[in-house]
């Protein structure tokens, strides 16, 4: 006999794809219509330049492709390097693994830096590779900002100080997937060359749109300046920078875009306008704070392993041994409604995540945290109920979500 109907709707808190807001649906709810038209631009061109609000650059350029997150790291890569160049790769979660393993397959040479899963980026350890790189081989350093299998955000600031105190010329390219959008990013600050995004967390859209905010520097790499001119070039046909380039001038793409996508961005914006970016930081500081509050409750900590690793937009919970996070995530979708994060790859089975970004407001926190603690009493973990919750809601009183 087929399921009976569920009340209610699905509660995502997964870290990413993040729920979208009505407006942005309505907003993406069109009709088909000409991509080579006259009136097209009015619709792409302003997208290019507002979009670089929330990757925190006035500087960069904005290119956008019909693709996941994994698309653009593709992009980041292909456009700049060449085949044998060196790169360094702070590896230290799924994400971190998954850029190193591209970059890899690629044919670069990878330096790889391994970090414990629970900490992010060493930047000591990248200065002192880079110092020791006299004849600047090393053309790359690569750094995921937001680790979501593990709950870790790196200092991309440090990261950059430990550079230039090298003193090395090597480009920095910023996975900013599960960051850009819900916490501070300072690409022109950091000097970021090429920092990455996907539509479908802080931008609170579904996947299907990658967004790369490009330096000058790296521009000019790409264009066959620093290094440039090599046949040993990566090869790049759909994600070239160049072919994007030339049509976005004119308000056009190379090739059919993902149209509601871009209606779906220009709302998107609009909506982050209206709340402002320091709002949306401050935001989603309260409620990963007030999550981390939660976990305390409960007797449980987070995957990360010291307060200055602590991601405010995903939280990895570490259960007890012997406890399966896999059946409390299987039991919250089924009993409650409940989406949670999996642990993956090395925390596979022992943690799931919360994730708190995007969308989302105390009383949307305050029902995750209420299934969590549901679906972990109903598994037979001893912690006591409306343990999270209440202190999740006491802390969430004691601190609104805008400054005022």
């Amino acid at each position: 006999m087929a399921a009976s109907r569920r009340p209610g709707r699905n509660h995502l808190f997964i870290p990413g794809p993040t729920t979208i807001p009505d407006r942005v649906i309505r907003a993406m709810s069109v009709q088909s219509e000409d991509h080579r038209s006259p009136s097209f631009p009015e619709l792409a061109k302003p997208l290019f330049q507002d979009a670089k609000m929330v990757f925190g650059s006035t500087e960069g350029t904005v290119i956008l492709f019909p693709s996941s997150g994994t698309g653009i790291w593709e992009s980041a890569l292909t456009n700049t390097l060449c085949r044998g160049d060196k790169v360094v790769v702070a590896r230290f979660g799924q994400f971190s693994h998954l850029w190193t393993d591209m970059a890899m397959r690629l044919g670069l040479d990878v330096i790889v830096q391994d970090e414990e899963w629970g900490t992010g980026a060493d930047p000591q350890k990248i200065e002192e590779a880079l110092r020791a790189d006299k004849d600047h081989a090393i053309k790359a350093v690569m750094i995921v900002h937001n680790e979501t299998a593990t709950g870790v955000t790196s200092d991309i600031g440090a990261v950059r100080k430990a550079m230039d105190a090298a003193g090395h010329p090597a480009l920095l390219f910023v996975d900013g997937i599960s960051s850009i959008g819900s916490l501070p990013f300072k690409m022109d600050e950091w000097k970021v060359d090429c920092a990455v995004a996907g539509s479908q967390k802080g931008f609170m859209l579904p996947a299907g749109l990658g967004l790369i905010c490009v330096s000058q520097k790296a521009l000019k790499v790409a264009e066959g300046g620093q290094g440039g001119g090599s046949n040993d070039r990566l090869g790049h046909v759909y994600f070239a920078w160049a072919d994007q380039l030339n049509a976005n001038k004119g308000g056009y793409f190379p090739y059919t875009p993902a149209l509601p996508l871009l209606y779906g961005l220009r709302e998107a914006l609009a909506v982050m306008k209206e709340e402002g970016m320091e709002n949306i930081y401050h935001r989603h500081a309260v409620l990963g704070e007030a999550t981390r509050q939660a976990v305390a409750a409960w007797g449980l900590k987070p995957c990360a392993k010291e307060p200055k690793w602590n991601s405010d937009t995903v939280t990895a919970i570490v259960v007890p041994e012997g406890v399966d996070a896999a059946k409390i995530i299987s039991h919250a979708y089924d009993r409650y409604n409940l989406s949670l994060g999996a642990g993956l790859s090395k925390v596979a089975g022992k943690v799931f995540r919360i994730g708190h970004l995007g969308d989302l407001n105390e009383l949307s926190l305050l029902g995750a945290i209420a299934g969590a603690e549901m679906a972990m009493l109903d598994c037979g973990m001893k912690l006591t109920p409306g343990s999270g919750v209440a202190a999740a809601s006491s802390y969430l009183r004691e601190n609104p979500l805008h400054k005022a």
